[in-house]
């Protein structure tokens, strides 16, 4: 058995299997799954310059939350873990789904049609080559 208390040991394990790798996280942000996945398909696997040519020409509303949170990724492998912006490339990134709120559009005779406004939890997560 295990020598220590559960909190204590519980902590060794998470550092243990911390991730290394820079990475940005975004909550809640107003875009659906389906079109953030659209650009993030586009960016991935590419160098961070290369990313971020894409996503300043993207007509999308998406690329334009998603460049700010890719510059964020940038900098945090540059101060936080001493990376090179020029080495760095786009390991990783998903967007999960976030909750949805629920609003009401009138209609016609009486009825009330639902709109659904989705969010999504956005993650890009960068490395070395």
């Amino acid at each position: 058995m295990a020598k220590g208390h559960r909190s204590q040991i519980k902590r060794e394990r998470n550092l243990k299997n911390r991730e290394t790798r820079p990475s940005a996280k975004l909550s809640y942000a107003r875009v659906s799954v389906q079109k953030a996945c659209f650009v993030l398909d586009a960016i991935r696997g590419k160098s961070v310059q290369e990313a971020l040519g894409i996503l300043a020409y993207s007509p999308r509303y998406a690329s334009s939350v998603i460049e700010k949170l890719l510059k964020s990724a940038i900098a945090n492998a540059e101060n936080n873990n001493n990376m090179n912006p020029e080495n760095l490339y786009v390991a990783a990134c998903y967007a999960n789904k976030g909750p949805t709120m629920k609003r009401i559009q009138p209609r016609a005779q009486g009825r009330a049609y639902r709109i659904e406004k989705r969010m999504s939890h956005i993650t890009i997560v960068l490395d070395e080559r």
